[in-house]
């Protein structure tokens, strides 16, 4: 068996250190809230790992951390806490309990994905004895200092820090992004040991006073706690190379003097629709979000065989729903060939194991040994032979194909009768009553299928529920829609409106602009943006009654951008009105915003406006003309996106997208006017209030840094007044809370 050793950076050929046992450490979860499809991936990885070596006969030892501890990255040390403290306050739990919860909903997730469970799945707070004994250790060796009562690694005298990532010494930055902490030799040094700050809950006595541990030391400690000095091998995602690996290498090896990991396996990122996944722009998934949406867990670790572990996988719904047709298609032959009971080929099935085990035995080259696996299941071997090599190959895939089948329930004898039935009138060529008898079957939970080889009837699966009927038809963005922007209106005006998770903004929203808009020549396109809280039905429902709306169902969260341009490629009023879902109308301001349409210099109006000097602050301006239109209220005539633009779908995250579309607007010429008069409410923007202030601030940097880079050089012309030296009251534009 070869595995690519990220040490060395090549595919190795596999020897264990003790002959017919093999020793792996995954780092684990840290537990202060769900974990998403891509920690799954990983986490997929090693129990394929696990489940190859079991196959080629090793008795395997996997250990597999619980980080109940918050470490010390920026992001968790936010307000004076970690993420675990964060949490618990939030919760009013402590950080004990939040921390069991997220365990309990880690370990469900996983033996939804039939993940083989860890002999052993060791606590880091029930561990800190262990990592102050390894601190010690390193503080002998000369490889640590202490300052203040915290504890630092002193890279510089570590001669192979770097070895692992390749990063090199000199070149160095430090992984955790920090402010520089003056208390430090160097800012390359980590921490292995940390004061605790006043009113900290989770801290321990030490050498050198009250404190925690670091976030690298956690896993050295663990790891050779329970696997000894020296074990083989150690996986995790391709982001816990550096720093995280890295440190532990130093650590490890530091205290104890030799090479501790053989072997370092790591899986590579997963992408959602070419992204990197984030809750604040929309795309990033957990494993109940999937279920929720009609899917079998299992169908998702199925997508994950379609691409190598050291390949980016890119999640997207519709392959989604292809690996579950795929693994539904797989059940149904499993129960086609237990049927058809023959004596198995052995030497046929041989050249077939070899295949299939051959590309595991690659470095886990799971997409050729899943193709081998249909070639194998559409060739001319007979069924017995094909179920017992399928058999074979799921002590790998783990889909439980022949486990679900041997527990599977038998056909009732009601529905068998109604089927034969069904037959009975088909030879009489009496259709339309069989197609009848066949709907009652279908009714009752099973599917009556027509064969050359006669008629068998099945459980409905997970693909034939409404949920995922409904999501195959729903479309994946902008893309899938035919636009309608070169087509003469039809319409006076099209209301555009993004719906979130939130179903009371949306059905105020969506209720108070049907309520308020005109009867005759006007439309509300709602995007239904990959929901899970049932708002698509309520949608449906209120679609039915009222001929003027129009419900868009996507697939999954689209990007802020790419959602807007779903909604206005579909429009074909002559005037577009966006809403965002923090507001409600409360009179006719529809016709308002039409009167002021009239002129042709004004491109852009809408009921709160802002001003700006110099791009970078600015201020709310409600009157008059002004620099940019917030996204709560805002028109403009169709037939002028033409020359200004759509929406930049680069803008997944929602802040700053009304600045950059402002900026179209005036770099064409066109005047930005503010309406105080416009009979709309504006209400709190729960999408703001519910993401965490650091990831708002991060996710509204990087789309002002967008804006800075369009059309800063341009500010002098684009605004109204530019004077950077003016002295006022405003803010920075990304601190701010409008949408």
């Amino acid at each position: 068996m070869e595995l690519y050793n990220t040490l060395n950076r090549k595919k190795e050929e596999f020897h264990s250190i003790t002959p017919g046992k093999v020793s792996i450490y995954t780092c684990g979860p840290t537990v202060y809230r769900y974990i998403h499809i891509g920690n799954l991936r990983a986490f997929l990885t090693a129990d394929l790992l696990r489940r190859s070596l079991a196959a080629n006969g090793f008795e395997v030892e996997h250990i597999k951390n619980i980080t109940d501890v918050g470490h010390m990255r920026q992001e968790a040390l936010e307000q004076g806490g970690d993420k675990m403290i964060l949490a618990a306050l939030a919760e009013g739990k402590t950080s004990a309990q939040i921390a069991e919860y997220y365990t309990e909903a880690f370990r469900r997730d996983e033996d939804a994905m039939n993940i083989l469970p860890a002999q052993f799945f060791p606590k880091a707070t029930d561990h800190v004895p262990d990592m102050i004994n390894m601190v010690e250790q390193l503080i002998i060796r000369n490889l640590a200092y202490v300052v203040e009562g915290n504890v630092y690694f002193d890279v510089e005298r570590y001669s192979n820090y770097g070895k692992l990532s390749g990063n090199a010494l000199e070149t160095l930055l430090e992984g955790v992004r920090i402010d520089p902490d003056p208390l430090k030799k160097n800012q390359i040094d980590f921490t292995l040991w940390k004061l605790a700050e006043d009113g900290r809950e989770m801290k321990w006595n030490s050498p050198w006073g009250e404190g925690f541990p670091g976030w690298h030391i956690e896993c050295s400690a663990m790891s050779t706690r329970y696997l000894g000095e020296t074990f083989d091998i150690h996986t995790g995602g391709v982001d816990n190379i550096f720093p995280h690996h890295e440190g532990e290498i130093a650590q490890s090896e530091g205290a104890l003097g030799h090479e501790v990991v053989r072997y370092w396996t790591h899986s590579q990122h997963l992408l959602v629709d070419g992204l990197k996944m984030a809750k604040s722009t929309g795309n990033s998934y957990t494993l109940s979000e999937i279920e929720d949406r009609g899917f079998d867990p299992l169908a998702f670790r199925y997508l994950c065989f379609l691409t190598h572990y050291r390949n980016r996988m890119n999640f997207t719904f519709p392959g989604l729903i292809a690996a579950q047709s795929a693994l539904d298609r797989l059940r149904n032959l499993v129960i086609q060939w237990t049927d058809q009971s023959v004596e198995a080929d052995d030497e046929e099935a041989k050249v077939w194991r070899s295949r299939f085990w051959g590309y595991v035995d690659d470095d886990l080259n799971m997409p050729r040994a899943v193709a081998t696996m249909w070639q194998m299941a559409q060739s001319k071997l007979n069924s017995s032979t094909k179920l017992e090599l399928l058999e074979d190959f799921d002590r790998l895939l783990g889909l439980e194909l022949v486990e679900q089948n041997n527990v599977a329930i038998s056909i009732p004898t009601m529905i068998n009768e109604t089927v034969h039935e069904r037959n009975v009138l088909r030879q009489k060529k009496d259709y339309l009553i069989a197609d009848d008898l066949r709907a009652q079957v279908h009714q009752q939970g099973y599917e009556v299928e027509d064969t050359k080889d006669g008629t068998t009837i099945r459980q409905l699966q997970p693909t034939d529920s409404a949920k995922l009927k409904s999501l195959a038809r729903a479309i994946s963005g902008p893309d899938s829609v035919e636009s309608r922007l070169a087509q003469p209106s039809t319409k006076e005006i099209s209301v555009i409106i993004l719906a979130h998770d939130y179903p009371e903004d949306v059905q105020r929203c969506v209720t108070n602009t049907l309520k308020n808009l005109p009867d005759t020549q006007a439309e509300v396109i709602v995007v239904e943006n990959g929901t899970t809280s049932g708002l698509s039905i309520w949608l449906d429902d209120l679609q039915k009654k009222d001929q003027r709306l129009e419900v868009l169902h996507v697939d999954h969260a689209l990007g802020e951008g790419a959602g807007k341009n779903t909604a206005l490629k579909s429009a074909t009023g002559k005037y577009i009105v966006g809403l965002d879902l923090s507001v409600a109308p409360t009179g006719d301001l529809f016709s308002q915003v039409i009167g002021t349409l009239q002129d042709p210099s004004i491109g852009l109006v809408g009921r709160w406006g802002l001003r700006s000097y110099d791009l970078r602050h600015f201020d709310e301006n409600e009157s008059g003309e002004v620099d940019a239109m917030q996204a709560y209220c805002y028109a403009f005539r169709r037939e002028d996106i033409k020359r200004v633009g759509l929406f930049d779908e680069k803008f997944r995250f929602y802040r700053n997208l009304d600045i950059d579309l402002s900026m179209q607007f005036r770099s064409h010429g066109f005047r930005v006017l503010a309406l105080p008069e416009l009979n709309v409410e504006r209400f709190e923007h729960k999408l703001f209030v519910s993401i965490p202030e650091g990831e708002v601030v991060k996710q509204s940097q990087k789309n002002f840094n967008r804006v800075l880079r369009k059309w800063g050089d341009r500010a002098p012309s684009l605004l109204l007044q530019f004077d950077p030296d003016i002295a006022h009251e405003g803010h920075d534009h990304d601190d701010d809370d409008h949408d």
